[in-house]
């Protein structure tokens, strides 16, 4: 293990992308997002995901040199195709123009399409608390979760996202897959041949598993059961019904350089808390919410702890395995 400074870690994370194919603004957003993530504790969708990246962009599962293009556009909604490239500078440019929106009217909605893996749902999110209003994200991916009571995974493991901006402290942040735990932990498992715990995921058959390699095969335990598939039912119709994007079984298996282009969707909603009760009344009764919950002892807000790794790693850096950074060139 190395530990390398965020910096550098984004500037060889962008070198591996470009030599891959991605153009310059599509290895600068993909970098420093995936940095973010690692820096925000999330592993899972930080760097270890340059390697397979890098293999689409080089196997045509995903064009470097696409630009995204808003080919949809109303009053409070807007559809950004992202031209089968990398997810992130789609996102970016939905997000850029969802904040104009919403502050003029109040509201907005914007999706992507023909997309990919957006990795750290939250992470979209933060220039929406950073202009003080509530951001919610939701992304479809490939079929990880069954239909409740089938047998064939359908649905993806659909992460959500929700950020709350508060007046004088670091927003209130909510990131989850609703699968029982996010897909990635398992891709890691499999990559470093190690077992999984009981509970995260069934093999093709549809049996309890710990062998990683057998649950890629098969399909990850949905959170809470028939709420977890529901909810993952409710992502796939907001990214995909209303994008045109594809849904989670005609998408093949990221993990792979082998596959078509995922074309996956995304949703991003945004709301001005002025556009309600108002903007000062929304911030006094978020408080008014956290000063309850923290009266127990034991409470942790939500996004609090990844909040304070990011201040860490600024400071010390991240540590990276040596065989990831060896992939990605490092010296």
């Amino acid at each position: 293990m190395s530990t390398i400074s965020l910096s550098s870690l984004i500037t060889l994370a962008q070198d591996t992308l470009a030599a891959a194919g991605a153009n310059p603004v599509m290895a600068e957003t993909t970098a420093k997002a995936l940095v973010f993530a690692d820096a925000h504790g999330i592993a899972t969708h930080g760097v270890s995901r340059v390697p397979s990246y890098a293999l689409h962009l080089s196997s045509g599962r995903a064009d470097g040199a696409a630009e995204p293009e808003i080919v949809q556009e109303k009053a409070s909604a807007l559809l950004v195709d992202a031209r089968t490239g990398l997810a992130f500078p789609g996102c970016e440019l939905a997000i850029t123009k969802a904040i104009e929106k919403a502050r003029q009217t109040g509201i907005c909605i914007a999706g992507v399409t023909n997309s990919h893996h957006f990795g750290m749902a939250a992470y979209h999110l933060e220039p929406v608390a950073q202009a003080g209003l509530i951001g919610l994200a939701f992304s479809n991916s490939p079929s990880a979760i069954t239909a409740w009571g089938g047998k064939r995974p359908l649905f993806g493991t659909n992460p959500i996202a929700a950020a709350f901006p508060r007046e004088q402290a670091e927003p209130v942040v909510i990131d989850l897959s609703l699968s029982q735990v996010a897909r990635g932990k398992v891709i890691l498992a499999a990559r470093d041949d190690k077992p999984i715990p009981d509970g995260w995921a069934l093999d093709s058959e549809g049996r309890p598993t710990n062998d990683a390699k057998a649950a890629l095969k098969g399909s990850m335990q949905a959170a809470g059961g028939v709420k977890g598939s529901m909810l993952a039912l409710m992502v796939e119709v907001l990214c995909v019904a209303l994008t045109g994007a594809n849904f989670g079984y005609e998408a093949d298996p990221l993990y792979d350089d082998t596959g078509n282009e995922p074309r996956l969707g995304q949703a991003f909603i945004l709301i001005d808390p002025q556009a309600l009760a108002g903007q000062q009344t929304y911030f006094n009764r978020l408080e008014d919410l956290i000063a309850a919950m923290l009266e127990d002892d034991g409470v942790r807000l939500p996004g609090a702890r990844r909040h304070n790794l990011a201040n860490t790693a600024r400071e010390e850096g991240i540590t990276v395995p040596d065989t990831l950074l060896a992939q990605m060139g490092y010296q």
